[in-house]
């Protein structure tokens, strides 16, 4: 009788073998994973395409169109001026580029005082909160409420509280305090520079104040208290631990508020209307009524760009000088 035998192995299958007919795993699935992040984000980058980039790159066009009132029914139809828009307003002999050199030093003395006012208050506030007592959470509260207001609601206020004949600072100044001879105007003069700094500086020191408190947060008690038991006072220590340690913060703080105040249009438009008086006329609205009073939009977009580049190379610049500080502070 002859016996059948199989071969060793030949019915045996390897551990790692599939059996036929299993499923495979799909490629479907760890695409949807990577390209799940990127559908997400898809609904913000259009709204960012339509809100931001086309209108930028419309304005860059009609930079070198001369659009006026007689093409605004079709600013594609406007003729061609090339660079002819931003020779005149860079040609500051010209009253127009006269008028823009001055609107920009003014802005730019108004950003240093009121970046460096905010940034000081700021600060100081968010030091004096950091030791407890009772109060504490409701001047943090108080504290935020101007950056808490809507911006319109507020600088409305303030327009009201400038008002000469019955407004509350003529009130405090005048009539119950006798500072001035005679009231004073604030909307209109040189002193609306100052009305527009304290508004400026009222509803922007809140933002300081929170972002530097937030950093304190992540400098430890102990070196405080091993600083003072080494006999450091208050000045020390917040010159040789609290100063050094918000530096990060610091750096972010004051470029965020540099490119809001430099780029402020609500704040001088709500208090003094379309048109700014000279002492406060900002280049934001500036270049609004270079181009919507004057109906030159191409006049008024080349001012834009201008304002596009210097913005960037200041805070390219910036953030430079700031990197190569941080690397040899840490070398």
């Amino acid at each position: 009788m002859t016996t059948l035998t199989a071969a060793p192995g030949t019915g045996e299958r390897k551990a790692h073998e599939k059996p036929p007919g299993a499923p495979r795993p799909r490629r479907s699935g760890r695409l949807r994973r990577i390209g799940l992040p990127y559908l997400l984000l898809l609904p913000a980058l259009l709204l960012e395409l339509l809100v931001h980039l086309v209108p930028m790159a419309i304005g860059v066009v009609v930079s070198f169109k001369e659009l006026t009132q007689f093409h605004i029914r079709d600013w594609t139809t406007a003729p061609w001026n090339g660079l002819g828009n931003y020779s005149v307003a860079i040609d500051f002999s010209a009253p127009v580029g006269e008028a823009l050199l001055k609107s920009f030093l003014t802005t730019c003395l108004f950003t240093l005082l009121s970046v460096g006012l905010c940034w000081l208050l700021g600060t100081a506030a968010a030091i004096f909160l950091q030791e407890g007592f009772r109060g504490r959470g409701f001047l943090r509260t108080l504290f935020l409420v101007p950056y808490a207001l809507p911006v319109y609601a507020a600088v409305i206020t303030w327009a009201f509280m400038f008002q000469r004949d019955n407004g509350l600072v003529n009130h405090v100044l005048h009539d119950q305090l006798g500072l001035t001879g005679s009231p004073p105007f604030w909307l209109i003069g040189d002193n609306s520079f100052t009305a527009l700094l304290v508004v400026s500086v009222w509803k922007g020191w809140p933002f300081a104040f929170l972002i530097v408190m937030a950093g304190l947060q992540n400098i430890p008690r102990e070196i405080y208290e091993a600083a003072a038991l080494d006999g450091a006072g208050i000045w020390q220590q917040i010159r040789a631990i609290t100063l050094p340690s918000l530096r990060p913060v610091n750096q972010v703080l004051v470029l965020v508020l540099f490119l809001w105040t430099f780029n402020d249009f609500n704040t001088p438009f709500v208090l003094f209307g379309k048109a700014a008086p000279e002492a406060a006329d900002l280049i934001s609205l500036h270049i609004y009524q270079s181009s919507f009073q004057t109906w030159n939009f191409g006049a008024g977009s080349a001012m834009s760009v201008l304002l596009l580049l210097f913005l960037l190379v200041v805070t390219g610049a910036y953030l430079l000088l700031t990197s190569r500080g941080r690397k040899a502070t840490d070398a």
